[in-house]
């Protein structure tokens, strides 16, 4: 799995796939940590494309949220849909991260 990324001023933007599940969650976990390591610390998660995630899935975001706020980032998230917004509400997820309807408000939002 390669994940689409682009830095705008000092912001990794990474694109999200259709589905973050168990058998991909290794791999998308070094990739998101190596992004974190080598940039600023801060990045946004389009989820606009993601319909599915799994317990796993949400466990690699947790992680990056992790990583990032070691380095005083921070990860925010934008485009989730209602089946991985129903998931982030029943895991009470949604209130570590902080989550926006587009690109615009994440991007306008992060320090």
């Amino acid at each position: 799995m390669q994940f689409a990324h682009e830095n705008r001023d000092g912001i990794d933007i990474v694109r999200l796939p259709e589905r973050l599940m168990m058998a991909d969650a290794a791999d998308a976990k070094a990739q998101l940590k190596a992004i974190l390591l080598n940039g600023s610390g801060r990045l946004i998660l389009d989820l606009t494309q993601t319909g599915f995630m799994d317990s796993s899935g949400c466990g690699t975001l947790v992680g990056s949220l992790q990583t990032a706020r070691k380095q005083g980032g921070d990860v925010y998230l934008f485009g989730m849909g209602n089946n991985v917004r129903a998931l982030f509400e029943l895991t009470k997820l949604h209130t570590i991260f902080r989550i926006f309807d587009d690109e615009k408000a994440a991007l306008r939002a992060m320090p």
